[in-house]
């Protein structure tokens, strides 16, 4: 068994209403391990920056003893929320944030520029992540997030993570675009669609985005689907280990629940 640190990490699908449904936000990403020319969502590991109490203070509607709670450890639950608005503005150009008054960002618009450039300071280490919202008076859009799903890599890899995935609803005036460097292509794509062309080879993917996604089938908004996991307890989200073994000299992978699984 591979006994490697497992490294937290968080993962967002951003959600908009489209046309044919609920929409989400992809990435693909270059060609370099781990996840080399896979389509998935913004995402990347809990950076000891998001458990600093200054940033989790910005945070606008839940506490990190509610957060814990939510996901079931003893504390510092509150950094996945973090690192989820700050993953999706390095990786994605979208903030998950508004000014403290309650109006809202305009990254579309009037504040594409100025964002732009905190983006890229951020990304060249030039200014963090907390001095942009305290710059800019921020407050993080913690009640639009909420936990989706909790997947684990299996053993069988050599870096392995445990990934807290996240829906999150697009702030108004806002779209997002790849960062060029880590990310290479993104877009808005239906769940549906997502799916097809995933099952059809036309867009590469890991089972646990394809099951992310297809547990979105069957909402008719994204109000309905973030009322739906706000409603739900760490009871509701188990983790989800999958196993992989051999038979008859082919791989085999297993998810909890599947026959087979407890004797692997």
């Amino acid at each position: 068994m591979n006994t490697q640190i497992i490294t937290p990490a968080a993962t967002v699908l951003i959600i908009r209403d489209g046309q044919n449904g609920i929409e989400v936000f992809m990435v693909e990403r270059s060609n370099r391990p781990p996840f080399g020319n896979l389509f998935v969502f913004p995402g990347g590991k809990i950076d000891e920056s998001d458990n600093d109490s200054r940033a989790q203070s910005l945070c606008k509607s839940i506490t990190d003893k509610e957060a814990s709670s939510l996901l079931g450890i003893e504390n510092n639950g509150l950094g996945y929320w973090v690192a989820c608005v700050r993953e999706c503005f390095e990786e994605v150009g979208i903030l998950l944030a508004e000014k403290k008054d309650g109006s809202k960002l305009n990254l579309n618009g009037s504040e594409k520029e100025k964002y732009q450039k905190y983006r890229q300071d951020l990304l060249d280490d030039k200014i963090s992540f907390h001095d942009i919202c305290i710059q800019e008076e921020l407050e993080l859009l913690t009640e639009n997030i909420a936990p989706f799903s909790h997947w684990i890599t299996p053993d069988i890899e050599v870096k392995r993570f445990d990934t807290r995935f996240f829906i999150a609803c697009l702030p108004d005036n806002q779209t997002g675009i790849h960062d060029g460097n880590e990310l290479v292509n993104s877009l808005w794509i239906s769940v549906e669609e997502a799916i097809k062309k995933a099952y059809a080879g036309d867009m590469n993917m890991i089972m646990p985005t394809i099951k992310n996604l297809e547990q979105c089938i069957g909402f008719e908004s994204i109000q309905e689907l973030l009322n739906h996991q706000q409603k739900l307890t760490n009871d509701d989200i188990p983790s989800i280990l999958p196993k992989f073994f051999k038979k008859d000299g082919n791989w085999v992978g297993l998810l909890p629940g599947d026959a087979g699984y407890d004797d692997n």
